[in-house]
């Protein structure tokens, strides 16, 4: 059983069973693009990766007073990282009947006002952190929505669990609800707070966060650029080319711009550390403007399918070589689960005529995630000095899942057994730093 104690400062804490992670893209590197060790140790120094190798070389290499975790007969991996989802709209998961612009007014809005009351954001917060600590998802990108205490929520209880998390508060300046409308000034002032707050503390990074061009004047987007060029190592987040009708309604709203990247391009918003979800909707040329500009891409497949939004295009994404990531985008994303969220982008590869070979998977859940979020230096994988999160995955989580698996011979059948079958059952753990941060007791 797994020891539910933190390790102490300077301590070293090991964890034995089968591992595997990701040194680059096997889209592009093939074998070569992972280590797995089929009975393999992981050794941690406060926190960090300290060794990485075959269990019978590192065993007779450990301190004498080394705790060792068994966790033989699982997959250690490293934790798993979601570039897109919305906190807020934790409780608006399923909601019926609706494509995107329809959903906004009907669910999404109403949902978010709510989040003016600190206590309401507090809980949800809390609650929504647990639940991708559950999923072994262990660093995320986070919408909050226009009120600074929702923000304060989200970056308080990230700062509780240890995570390295990414987060901002919405700008809104029309074409919504008053209950959730900012203003171009407001929503200035409100973030160069929250940055001098948030941004660089413990593992929290700040991203200027408008929700979409249709929801926000020039005044407004000039003010992000801005934000974006007084703050170095600021984030950017928001959604670009989800559906058609909302590609339109940014050609009527924004005539001088020759395409929907080209409002955000027009100020200054393509850059590094900018990261865009959904990119359903666009042409050649827009993908190439953001590789060129390191601007990256969220695939939000359960979203895109529940929604009716469209099939993201991997193939032209790697074509043009821009960064991708994958987002779960709950609540129009059906679940907070990476391994759920993998399930649906295999379909839609399938149903565009592609495919998703489940190593390029597991590294788009890992270590593609933490590149397009250019945080690959610090997580991703087991890489000596790396922030030890990680995820441990159970092949006999249920009884179809063990049944399915012992039927695999290679390390691609298995993968691919988790990500078509796995769920929040499948993770049997999730540590953070090398603390355990979930424990699954139950069956």
């Amino acid at each position: 059983m797994p020891s539910s104690r933190a390790p102490g400062a300077g301590e070293v804490a090991a964890f034995r069973g089968e591992i595997l992670d990701f040194i680059g893209d096997p889209a592009t590197l093939g074998d070569g693009a992972h280590r797995h060790f089929a009975d393999g140790m992981l050794v941690l120094r406060d926190g960090r990766v300290a060794a990485l190798g075959p269990a019978a070389e590192i065993l007779p290499t450990l301190p004498a007073a080394a705790a060792v975790t068994d966790y033989r007969g699982k997959l250690i991996l490293p934790g798993f990282i979601d570039t897109h989802v919305h906190y807020a709209q934790t409780d608006m998961i399923a909601s019926y009947g609706a494509q995107l612009l329809e959903w906004l007014e009907r669910y999404t809005f109403p949902v978010e006002a709510r989040f003016s009351d600190p206590e309401h954001a507090r809980e949800v917060a809390g609650f929504f952190l647990s639940e991708l600590l559950r999923n072994g998802t262990t660093t995320a990108m986070v919408f909050a929505t226009t009120h600074k205490v929702s923000v304060d929520a989200i970056f308080e209880a990230a700062g509780e669990r240890g995570m390295r998390l990414i987060a901002g508060k919405v700008l809104m300046d029309r074409n919504v609800p008053a209950t959730v409308r900012d203003t171009a000034d407001s929503g200035y002032a409100d973030s160069e707070a929250l940055i001098a707050r948030w941004h660089g503390r413990e593992r929290l990074h700040y991203a200027v966060t408008p929700r979409f061009a249709p929801t926000s004047t020039e005044r407004q987007l000039e003010l992000c650029g801005r934000l974006l060029d007084e703050h170095p190592g600021v984030y950017l987040q928001s959604h670009l080319a989800e559906n058609r009708g909302e590609v339109a309604w940014v050609a009527e709203l924004y005539p001088g711009s020759s395409s929907y990247l080209d409002v955000y391009d027009r100020f200054g918003l393509l850059r590094p550390r900018a990261v865009y979800a959904h990119c359903i909707h666009l042409a050649a040329a827009d993908r190439q403007r953001m590789a060129a500009t390191g601007t990256a891409m969220a695939f939000c497949s359960t979203s895109n399918l529940f929604l009716g939004s469209g099939l993201f295009d991997v193939q032209a994404a790697d074509d043009a070589g821009v960064r991708m990531g994958l987002g779960t985008d709950v609540g129009g994303g059906t679940s907070l689960s990476m391994l759920r969220t993998l399930d649906e982008s295999y379909k839609v590869c399938r149903l565009a005529g592609q495919t998703l070979s489940p190593l390029r998977a597991f590294y788009l859940a890992t270590l593609g995630g933490a590149a397009s979020l250019y945080l690959d230096e610090r997580i991703g994988n087991f890489d000596i000095g790396k922030e030890a999160d990680f995820v441990v995955l159970d092949p006999a989580a249920t009884a179809l899942l063990a049944r399915r698996m012992s039927h695999t011979t290679t390390l691609a059948e298995m993968l691919f057994a988790f990500m078509i079958m796995g769920d929040d059952r499948a993770v049997h753990a999730t540590h953070v730093l090398g603390a355990p941060a979930h424990l699954r007791t139950h069956a």
